[in-house]
């Protein structure tokens, strides 16, 4: 069964794994460093807007990120 806390935690895993520092990501996703930290501790799940948007800066499939595959 696909949960929140798994889909949260690929998110933080991949966020991550990326290469990308938190700030580089929050600002090319135009939002504050704290939501990307947020991402990574699981305290806050992106938008499904913002979310489409890191699966493109972070070159993931969205489906992974919701645990479909």
């Amino acid at each position: 069964m696909i949960t929140l806390d798994n889909i949260k935690a690929k998110l933080a895993e991949a966020i991550k794994h990326s290469g990308l520092s938190q700030s580089e990501i929050a600002r090319r996703l135009g939002v504050a460093h704290q939501q990307v930290s947020g991402y990574v501790c699981g305290k806050q799940m992106p938008a499904l807007d913002t979310l489409a948007n890191l699966c493109v800066i972070l070159d993931l499939d969205a489906n992974e990120i919701l645990c479909v595959k």
